[in-house]
């Protein structure tokens, strides 16, 4: 009996969608936010956060994005949620962090809007609602309990 032929290797693309993160930083009450310059979410409101490198961790890249985009030092803790965007340019697949200000001053850290933000700056908890944020992210932030039930507004509902 001849030996059965072996399957041809066959590239397999990974079928997820690419990683990206955000910072979700909450420091003395307050929410630390950026407004797009880019699409997605041109002159939009959103938690800093970008595309994860070649080569890098999820952590290192809410730590250097936030650092990028505020120009706010953070350290990278546990996961909040995971969501999947889709939009031009999707699907994202968009793990959200927890991170902690690296630092601080008394008070909070002053951002300075770097790279791809137009704006950045912090907005007291119970204020998140009343930004023009990308879609899903005040539902995103009720859902993990980072602002309380109400305090979210009557934002999108599909992202993060």
């Amino acid at each position: 009996m001849a030996a059965p032929t072996p399957a041809p290797e066959v590239d397999q693309p990974d079928e997820r969608p690419p990683l990206a993160v955000g910072a979700v930083v909450v420091h003395d009450g307050a929410l630390l936010v950026v407004r797009r310059a880019n699409p997605p979410g041109r002159g939009l409101w959103s938690v800093p956060g970008g595309r994860v490198e070649p080569g890098e961790s999820a952590h290192k890249a809410v730590e250097r994005e936030t650092a990028e985009e505020t120009g706010v030092r953070v350290r990278c803790g546990a996961l909040v949620g995971e969501v999947t965007w889709r939009g031009d340019g999707g699907p994202w697949r968009i793990a959200n962090f927890h991170a902690e200000v690296v630092d601080a001053p008394e008070g909070h850290p002053l951002p300075t809007a770097g790279s791809d933000a137009q704006e950045a700056r912090w907005v007291a908890l119970g204020d998140v609602g009343g930004l023009g944020v990308v879609d899903g992210l005040l539902a995103f932030l009720e859902r993990h309990g980072i602002v309380g039930p109400g305090e979210a507004g009557s934002g999108g509902t599909a992202g993060p």
